[in-house]
């Protein structure tokens, strides 16, 4: 009796299994908990139009590493990625970071980061990193942004570089610009300071009570609000930096009047330097991919640029950008140099001997860029 009940029971599930089977085989599944029918013909349509609408938000959009929250590139990646929107056709994310420093390897390793902002002087911090080397060589940039002006401001015994000398110079905490960027202008100067590393408030207290700090190395934008607010006993000064040829990632730059009115006489001004922050990207031949994408972002880049600069609610210092001007030391992502040959060559200039190349003066990047502006408009016409 036992036996017939197994037999009997064995026989009924062979059976459901095989109704099972054969309503697969049918292209339909009953799912009794769920009370309806899913077909894998639907299913496979459903992930079809899932792939498509990630291919078309992935396409064209482009990850750019900016910086900490409180810095200005997060603000400039932040209005960068408003003027260039375009929905699918073109998306730029500004990702917060460790900072500009750290960018780099972002943009060498880090996924999806296809651009960063970077200061101009990272460039040095990797000639002895041997292990670099080829990778470094890829990173290219297509425009100079906002610069940030050096700051020494010493005690009144300090009257030149050299008095600095064996003193003591604090450059503010590890891991900011005055930091990374402090040791490398005095190491290409030849000065050997005592570099010490903590905030710039404690070392500025230090030094109005003594001679233990000599100076306080800054930089940044100006004009910067401690110097604003802060009130100095006499003698107390900016530091003036000549430039020259060894100081290679930098460029020429002032503080006067207008900038600190209690600190500097009217009508004179401190020369100094300016570390560019640059918008860089990676030269990556294998992938063809990341390339087209940079390559639509230069050209959106060039066709939406002016709207930076005229109009309302974006910052001051985009209209001294010039995506003609070249940065000390680096090399112009081919495509970008590119149409800025073009331009060159199809617009001459019978003032100016014919040259090879973008032209390095101020003056003539400034008109080459307006010029490109004015072919591109002309070439969007056609």
């Amino acid at each position: 009796m036992r036996r017939g009940v197994r037999f009997l029971w064995c026989l009924a599930a062979l059976m459901g299994l095989a109704a099972g089977s054969a309503a697969a085989q049918d292209g339909r599944v009953d799912v009794a908990q769920a009370g309806r029918t899913i077909t894998p013909v639907a299913t496979s349509r459903e992930a079809a139009n899932e792939r498509n609408q990630r291919d078309r938000v992935n396409n064209w959009s482009i990850g750019l590493a900016a910086g900490r929250t409180e810095g200005a590139p997060l603000q400039f990646a932040a209005e960068l990625a408003r003027v260039l929107d375009d929905g699918d056709n073109m998306r730029l994310i500004p990702m917060v970071t460790r900072g500009p420093f750290d960018n780099i390897y972002d943009l060498l390793y880090l996924r999806n980061v296809d651009a960063a902002i970077v200061y101009g002087d990272v460039l040095d911090h990797f000639k002895s990193k041997p292990e670099f080397g080829s990778s470094v060589k890829r990173i290219n940039y297509l425009m100079s942004l906002f610069p940030s002006e050096v700051h020494i401001f010493v005690r009144p015994e300090i009257n030149s570089l050299k008095d600095l000398e064996g003193k003591v110079v604090n450059f503010n905490t590890q891991g900011t610009a005055a930091a990374f960027s402090g040791p490398i202008i005095f190491g290409q100067l030849g000065i050997n300071v005592k570099e010490t590393f903590i905030p710039h408030s404690t070392a500025m207290e230090k030094m109005r009570a003594g001679n233990e700090v000599a100076a306080t190395f800054w930089v940044s934008s100006k004009p910067l609000a401690p110097f604003l607010k802060g009130k100095f006993p006499p003698g107390f000064k900016f530091l003036p930096i000549e430039y020259t040829d060894k100081l290679e990632y930098y460029t020429p730059a002032y503080l006067e009047n207008a900038d600190y009115p209690t600190l500097i006489p009217e009508g004179t001004r401190v020369a100094t330097i300016s570390v560019p922050a640059v918008l860089a990207v990676a030269d990556t031949p294998g992938d063809t991919a990341k390339k087209l994408r940079i390559s639509r972002f230069v050209d959106y880049l060039f066709e939406r640029f002016e709207r930076l600069q005229k109009e309302p609610g974006y910052h001051e210092k985009w209209k001294d950008v010039n995506l003609a001007a070249t940065v000390p030391g680096w090399k112009r992502y081919p495509v970008l140099q590119e149409k800025l040959d073009r331009v060159a060559a199809q617009r001459p200039d019978p003032a100016r001997p014919a040259s090879k190349g973008v032209p390095t003066s101020a003056a003539e990047q400034e008109k080459l860029f307006q010029q490109f502006l004015e072919w591109h408009r002309k070439q969007a016409k056609q």
